[in-house]
């Protein structure tokens, strides 16, 4: 590249849609990333029809490219999961390289290790291509940043964690038997194991009840609880605003996520910074977050028995679960706040030879309001 970037051409998900790109882009957002650098936000993916999604990708693709031309010599930094979201994120990728522009490879989907290995052979190689000629791969945890040095010859895999924010109270009391589930309602996600964990804990805890955020088939997930023998223990809530969502975390007993794939999930992270005790599962990034004991407690994926135990442990014991849940907010503030991603953020950049903005706010409202 015979000149430095200008600036930065960040591409993901919608950032007014839910799930954890949205998530981790909006905090950064919100507190001043887009002013700090030259960044225009490229919208690649919003849920719909498959031809709704190929029109957004394409208009995604004519955008980048009129950016480059219009501006000149970038950086490209593409948010990813697995499957149809890395396919699509290879063509930016290919646009950027014929270009000359470095490519930042940010690795958020915890399904990413099943995909590489279920492609074929031909397909892996491709994978291993983008991930090998990026100037740098992002990953959300440590255990992530192991798994990407075990596929790809690339020697810069930068961890940067998902960041929160750390609510500004904690309340004294929780209420009891109040579980609170946060994510996806859908079989990957653990739920299935959670409502057999409480059926199993019906006679030992009257005052047992599950409520459930997030969206799904929640038609399914109720008959699934009744079939459970727990409906009327059950509530559904779909998804709830960021306010609604904090109040249910700041008055549960126990926040639980057994999950079978993830990455670092955001929900986990909120969960903790609100000083709630956390039940998830030894998946992902998880364990580089959770330590067993000592901030939460950690169990096998797909076992309701251990996720049963898990519960009667903390159900049985309120001042150990109150111990765990400060040591999570304390893990939170210690070492996930956005302003410390940021900072990464910031040496990654610099690096990379992008030069720090002089008047943001504007541009990076602007590109914030087309992306939407």
């Amino acid at each position: 590249m015979d000149r430095a970037p200008t600036h930065i051409v960040m591409v993901g998900t919608d950032p007014t849609t839910r799930g954890g790109i949205s998530s981790v882009v909006n905090a950064w957002r919100t507190t001043g990333l887009f002013e700090r650098w030259p960044v225009e936000y490229v919208t690649s993916h919003r849920p719909g029809s498959a031809l709704a999604k190929l029109v957004v990708a394409l208009g995604a693709l004519a955008k980048a490219v009129w950016i480059g031309l219009r501006r000149g010599p970038g950086l490209l930094h593409v948010h990813s999961a697995s499957r149809a979201s890395f396919w699509r994120k290879a063509l930016f990728m290919s646009l950027a390289r014929a270009a000359g522009w470095p490519v930042v490879f940010h690795l958020h989907g915890g399904g990413f290790a099943r995909f590489f290995d279920q492609s074929s052979p031909l397909a892996q190689r491709a994978i291993r291509f983008f991930l090998d000629r990026s100037d740098a791969i992002v990953v959300v945890s440590e255990r992530w940043a192991g798994w990407m040095r075990s596929v790809t010859a690339n020697p810069r895999v930068v961890c940067i964690s998902n960041p929160v924010a750390l609510p500004r109270a904690i309340p004294v009391a929780r209420e009891p038997g109040r579980l609170v589930f946060a994510g996806r309602c859908e079989e990957a996600k653990g739920i299935y194991d959670l409502f057999a964990a409480v059926s199993a804990l019906r006679p030992e805890f009257p005052r047992l009840r599950v409520e459930c955020a997030g969206d799904g088939d929640l038609a399914r997930m109720r008959r699934r609880a009744q079939a459970a023998g727990i409906g009327s223990r059950v509530t559904m809530h779909g998804w709830l605003a960021p306010a609604e969502r904090d109040r249910l975390l700041a008055s549960a007993a126990i926040f639980v996520l057994p999950s079978h794939v993830e990455g670092l999930p955001v929900s986990l992270l909120e969960a903790m910074a609100a000083g709630c005790p956390v039940i998830a599962t030894s998946v992902g990034g998880i364990p580089d977050l959770v330590r067993h004991g000592e901030n939460g407690l950690v169990v096998p994926a797909r076992s309701p028995a251990a996720l049963a135990d898990a519960l009667r442990t903390l159900l049985a014991d309120p001042d150990f679960a109150a111990r765990l849940g400060a040591q999570a907010r304390a893990t939170v503030a210690s070492s996930h706040t956005v302003e410390q991603a940021i900072a990464r953020l910031d040496a990654l950049y610099a690096s990379l030879g992008v030069r720090r903005a002089a008047r943001r706010a504007p541009i990076a409202a602007r590109s914030m309001q087309e992306s939407s």
